[in-house]
């Protein structure tokens, strides 16, 4: 590697826009700044660049193009799935059933529910973060409008049993939701295959332009007896069919496309290589740095995510001590990155709050390198024996246990 390069292993948090996706955004930030809505030439060139993109995001999930809406993030995919289902079915029941590993978009959003007078169960999850379908069957009751389960957890990478969840969403009529923003365009998803009603994603995952998100509302957001079950939770304009207002941002649409259209042709590839790089990863450092394991389950996890516990040790001074070394990881979810508890998530798989402390998210992305690994797993080694050497000898103790140096 050159002197002085940054490795980036940070890419749950954020990708870096490929230049083909920057290119095409540049292009229409110079070509196409019309108003989607406006009935002139400009306009109209703006709308068929939308509705292009609307098909190019349908077909990487096997969906009907009018059923893919725009929105600006992840995030507000995720309130606009459960706030405007809870909403509209009020007068269907009251209940809603999530896990307690979900991203905070979809967590506070229940509770925010909650506070309206709506009952959330949050099922518990075994120690690699896999809800029991079981479990969830039988929290079902006769007032359950709304199932929402992440497709991959941000923080461990754990893929959840999504195909399960909706056939049993389907056979009682439930309306199913999934975060699938860290999921979508690593792993194959097809809507129809899986029962699922509503479905986030978010561009800056897939190497595309920050602000730009999409929820994927399966027939429109009408069930088969014609009865809308969503609503909108914000209001303006008609745009996006009525269902978010606001004038669409077609450049970064367009962006966000072109960032799809990669991923369709180069996911399995990409994958295969990811996966690679992150056996890799996993198996030396297990073998080679004692009192580190996995968090997560060992196979049915996304492809780029390592999620490494150490005993006896915080996750933060490891972050800064890699940092040093020109290399950017994490210790979880970016959006709790300022927070001093611990991850809900690992307390949720069964982690000590001094274990879950002690954790490192390691993401890898298209660009990561062979060379990067390399660097990497010569580096971690040393950083970890020089924090602890550095450490009082009390700290050397963890429930009993001596850590070997």
């Amino acid at each position: 590697m050159r002197k002085n390069e940054f490795v980036y292993f940070d890419n749950a948090a954020s990708t870096p826009m490929d230049p083909r996706v920057i290119e095409e955004v540049c292009r229409h930030f110079k070509m196409t700044y019309g108003n989607a809505s406006s009935l002139h030439s400009m306009g109209l060139n703006a709308k068929e660049v939308l509705e292009e993109s609307r098909k190019m995001v349908a077909l990487l999930i096997n969906a009907k193009v009018g059923d893919i809406f725009f929105t600006s993030s992840g995030t507000e995919s995720d309130n606009l799935a459960i706030k405007g289902v809870a909403l509209q079915n009020r007068s269907r029941g009251n209940h809603i059933i999530t896990s307690s590993i979900e991203h905070h978009a979809v967590e506070n959003a229940c509770k925010e529910l909650m506070k309206q007078g709506f009952e959330v169960t949050f099922l518990t999850v075994d120690e690699y973060g896999l809800i029991d379908v079981e479990q969830l069957e039988a929290e079902i009751t006769d007032e359950t409008i709304l199932i929402s389960i992440m497709f991959a957890n941000n923080e461990i990478g754990t893929m959840e049993p999504i195909k399960d969840i909706g056939r049993i969403a389907r056979e009682r009529d439930i309306i199913f939701h999934t975060d699938a923003v860290q999921a979508f365009g690593k792993v194959p998803i097809d809507v129809d295959e899986l029962s699922i009603d509503l479905l986030s994603v978010s561009s800056h995952k897939i190497y595309g332009p920050k602000g730009v998100g999409m929820l994927y509302i399966r027939n429109q957001g009408r069930r088969a007896n014609g009865c809308k079950y969503i609503r909108p939770i914000m209001h303006g304009g008609s745009h996006e069919k009525n269902m978010r207002p606001s004038t669409e941002n077609v450049p970064c649409i367009a962006g966000f496309a072109k960032a799809v259209e990669i991923a369709r042709k180069e996911m399995k590839q990409e994958a295969q290589k990811l996966t690679r790089f992150r056996d890799r990863i996993i198996t030396t450092v297990l073998n080679n740095i004692s009192g580190a394991y996995l968090n997560g389950h060992p196979m049915q996890r996304l492809p780029n995510n390592v999620h490494l516990g150490f005993r006896c040790m915080e996750g933060e001074t490891i972050l800064i001590s890699l940092n040093m070394e020109n290399i950017g990881a994490s210790t979880g979810s970016a959006c709790t990155s300022n927070s001093t508890k611990p991850s809900h998530v690992l307390l949720a798989i069964g982690l000590t709050p001094e274990e879950a402390t002690g954790s490192l998210r390691v993401t890898l992305g298209r660009f990561t390198t062979e060379e990067e690994i390399d660097y990497f797993l010569e580096t971690l080694p040393r950083v970890i024996n020089e924090i602890r050497n550095m450490a009082p000898l009390d700290s050397w103790f963890c429930c009993g246990n001596r850590v070997k140096i």
